[in-house]
Formats: C-alpha cells, sequence, structure tokens
C-alpha cells in the first residue's frame, strides 16, 4: 500500500481515515497491527481485501493491482487469494457448517467443494459438526467454521479482523492457535489485528498504527516465552 488515503463524507464535514498509509507485507510473512480504536485498523484490512475502494493511492496485493478493478473483478480476486475471519462470525444462518466452508469452494467451481469442506472442519477438530448450523454452535466452533471457510481455497491472503473479540479467553487461545497453524500449514501470508499483545508477538513482525498511518511498521517480534521455557 503506497500512500493510501481514504476520506468519507458525513454531515459533519469530511472524515480523513486513511491519511497516507505506506505498508508492506512480505509473502509468507505474519504481521500483527495493534492500535488504538478509530485508527483506522479495520478500514486498512478492507482496502487490502478489495472491499473498500481508497480515494488515493496504490494497493497491490499478490502481484495485482486493485486500483483499476470493478466489482466483478475484485469479487474474483478475493474468491482465488484472500481468505477474511472477521471478529463477528459471519456465517451464513440457513447453512451447515459443511456448506458454509463449502462456499468459496463452490464459487471457484470446485467439485469437491464438499468433500475438501469436511476436511477443512476436520482440521479445526468439528468434524463431528458438519451439519450442524451456526445456531447450534458455540461461539468458538463458529469461529472455527469461520477460520475453515477462511482457508478453504488455500488463499495467498489471510485477513483476521480482532478473531477472538468475541470470545472468552480460553477460547480466543484455541481459535489463536488455530490461526498460527493454519497459516503455517498454507504458508499463507498473514495479517492480523489485534488488542492483545501476546497474540501480536507471534507474529514474525508487529506493526503499530495510529491517527490513519503506520506509526511504526515494526520489526522481527521477539519470542515469546511460554511456561516451563
Amino acid at each position: 500500500m503506497e500512500d493510501v488515503r481514504l476520506t468519507l463524507e458525513s454531515r459533519a464535514g469530511a472524515v480523513n481515515i486513511l491519511r497516507g498509509l505506506d505498508f508492506s507485507v512480505a509473502r509468507g510473512e505474519a504481521v500483527g497491527v495493534v492500535g488504538p480504536s478509530g485508527s483506522g485498523k479495520s478500514t486498512m484490512l478492507a482496502v487490502m481485501a478489495g472491499l473498500e475502494r481508497p480515494s488515493a493511492g496504490r494497493v497491490r496485493v499478490a502481484g495485482r493491482e486493485l486500483d483499476g478493478l470493478g466489482e466483478d473483478a475484485l469479487a474474483l480476486f478475493r474468491r482465488d487469494n484472500v481468505g477474511i475471519v472477521f471478529q463477528s462470525f459471519h456465517l451464513v444462518p440457513t447453512m451447515t457448517a459443511r456448506e458454509n466452508v463449502a462456499i468459496p469452494l463452490e464459487l471457484a467451481g470446485r467439485r469437491d467443494a464438499f468433500a475438501r469442506a469436511a476436511d477443512g472442519l476436520e482440521a479445526v477438530g468439528l468434524g463431528h459438526r458438519l451439519d450442524h448450523y451456526p445456531a447450534q454452535l458455540s461461539g468458538g466452533e463458529q469461529q472455527r467454521v469461520a477460520l475453515a471457510r477462511a482457508v478453504a481455497a488455500e488463499p495467498k491472503l489471510l485477513l483476521a479482523d480482532e478473531p477472538t473479540g468475541n470470545l472468552d479467553g480460553e477460547t480466543g487461545r484455541t481459535i489463536v492457535d488455530l490461526l498460527f497453524s493454519l497459516h503455517l500449514r498454507h504458508g499463507t501470508t498473514l495479517v492480523l489485528i489485534t488488542h492483545d499483545p501476546q497474540v501480536a508477538r507471534r507474529c514474525d513482525r508487529v506493526a503499530r498504527m495510529g491517527d490513519g498511518v503506520i506509526a511504526d511498521p515494526g520489526h522481527e517480534a521477539p519470542p515469546v516465552l511460554l511456561a516451563g521455557g
């Protein structure tokens, strides 16, 4: 992202959300993004995913310039390259866990969509919940389904926006463990927004955002020491 700006109009006037943001992430890198609420972190992820168009600047993801793509082309780009995990799970309530995970695979024309979805759910410990609907799952289980869906098509870029924000501590730690396990297994580039410094330090680098810019791009994070060494 080079000199990316995003200005939205409101009744009170123009609101500058991103203010000339520069940010680069290497292929296969895991980067934690921290910063106060309202600093533009979620908006930055939306721009990275092509869900939000910047007012100015350049965005290139997986070697593709997003600036000139139309809505249909952006949707195809996300299908083939980007996985997203939100704080709110965004599962389709009328679909089973397996059907939710199969969505991106079916959109990609995969004939083995349901078999791969079942394998993905097995990988996050939900092989016994394939035919359960979201309302029949706990919050942690729903987030596991969302994780399986995000990585089902083996995206080049995985974006996670406070994926543990709606979960209790123990469940949140389980989700974070799964997130990094999937990142390593698939070699996916990971950008993770979090307010938890311990979670951020599990990344290769921690970037700090403030007032619509990357205030500190970060450096290689020191290792987290676990109990018992």
